[in-house]
């Protein structure tokens, strides 16, 4: 019988290699429970989502390519733009400030910044939400303050 690597580590409760090659150290069915309620998430957003979505979908903001409902760690993020490494979350009146501080700070860890919005401004306030958008997925663009061995990089 010849196994998929998905097999493979669901048989020995290992990671599946996800993102670049990083399991997020989580064994293979919690992937895969994660994966499957981002699905689910996926097939039924909120009405603010679904109108956000069709201005962030096929790279309409400025060419950035965004992806909703994606799984990072033990995360599930609203849209993440992988290049910007920059997260969008839309807040409905149930988030708590005290959780979302705790989850912005394990998400930084992996490295993206995460902004908010809430589902009455993407509502109300679309044109102000994509701006907000576009300007944090440009600031995210900026070159790295370390310059390379090479000296790479950085504009002069």
């Amino acid at each position: 019988m010849i196994w998929s690597l998905r097999d493979q580590a669901k048989q020995l409760n290992t990671p599946r290699l996800q993102g670049r090659g990083r399991g997020w150290g989580l064994s293979a069915s919690t992937v895969e429970e994660l994966q499957a309620r981002a699905r689910n998430m996926r097939n039924n957003p909120t009405e603010p989502e679904k109108r956000l979505w069709r201005h962030l979908s096929n790279g309409q903001l400025e060419g950035h390519k965004f992806r909703r409902q994606h799984v990072i760690g033990w995360h599930i993020a609203d849209f993440v733009c992988s290049a910007a490494k920059l997260i969008v979350e839309v807040d409905g009146d149930t988030h708590e400030e005290v959780k979302d501080r705790a989850r912005d700070a394990a998400l930084a860890g992996h490295g993206y910044r995460t902004v908010h919005v809430t589902n009455h401004d993407v509502m109300s306030n679309m044109g102000g939400v994509l701006q907000f958008i576009a300007e944090a997925s440009r600031k995210a663009e900026r070159p790295h303050p370390n310059r390379s061995p090479e000296g790479e990089g950085l504009e002069s």
